[in-house]
């Protein structure tokens, strides 16, 4: 079983890395946590009431939860798709979330759309690079075996004028 964490900003389009990914971990059993990271409040209220926070959420699109679900129904290797928001700016703070999320691997920031939601978004690339977490990276040579085949059809006198 593989956990994938992917960077994100919830752009709907950012579900498309997942039929790429399963593709490079075929016969594996896959969990990927969508992720989005905030710097830490450091006013006392905001840190008491983080547990209970789901202000976030407002930034999950409908058709990113669709997205989400159409590849669930696609891809069988799939077992559970996360959506989650981390709170922090220090590399032992993310190194104990990846730990406790049992992430195996993090998509490389760089394949993934990690815009910010607001003021206290952070770029997630620091982190991922000094986590010590392998980073996986998305294969963009498409195989020609795996293109898709298309039927040409020829009317008899322009096969017959290519045969001559």
């Amino acid at each position: 079983m593989q956990t994938i964490l992917i960077p994100t900003d919830f752009n709907p389009a950012s579900v498309n890395c997942i039929p790429t990914l399963c593709k490079q971990l075929p016969e594996q059993e896959l969990n990927f946590i969508f992720i989005h990271m905030f710097k830490l409040s450091d006013r006392m209220g905001d840190l008491l009431m983080l547990s209970r926070r789901n202000r976030e959420y407002k930034y999950v699109s409908q058709e990113f939860y669709d997205q989400c679900e159409l590849m669930k129904q696609t891809y069988s290797l799939i077992k559970a798709i996360k959506i989650e928001f981390f709170y922090g700016s220090t590399v032992g703070m993310f190194r104990d979330y990846l730990e406790n999320a049992g992430v195996n691997q993090i998509l490389d920031p760089s394949f993934c759309s990690t815009g910010k939601l607001n003021s206290n978004s952070i770029d997630p690339a620091l982190l991922v690079q000094r986590s010590g977490t392998p980073v996986i990276h998305i294969n963009t040579n498409t195989p020609v075996a795996e293109l898709p085949k298309r039927k040409i059809i020829l009317e008899a006198e322009t096969l017959e004028t290519l045969l001559a």
